[in-house]
């Protein structure tokens, strides 16, 4: 399960950077064109912006649930020349 869970965040993660590259296609502070400040989105765009907002979610809880304790490391009881010390 482990090992799904890092592969969904990986494959997600890529997913989302495609989305935000796309997004950027726009001009962006270097637009002279000051009416497409508040212009709606529309279509494409539209869903690829609600696409971006729910894979960032989706990422953001596989993220904090794959830092839960239940998917670290074993505990192990060390082991070496002085392991009384540890």
């Amino acid at each position: 399960m482990e090992t799904a869970l890092y592969i969904a965040l990986i494959i997600i993660s890529l997913t989302l950077v495609g989305l935000v590259i796309i997004q950027g296609r726009t001009a962006g502070l270097q637009s002279r064109d000051t009416s497409s400040i508040y212009r709606t989105k529309r279509g494409l765009e539209k869903t690829i912006h609600q696409a971006t907002i729910v894979l960032a979610v989706v990422f953001l809880l596989l993220a904090l649930i794959s830092s839960l304790p239940i998917f670290g490391t074993p505990t192990t009881t060390p082991t070496g020349l002085l392991p009384g010390l540890l």
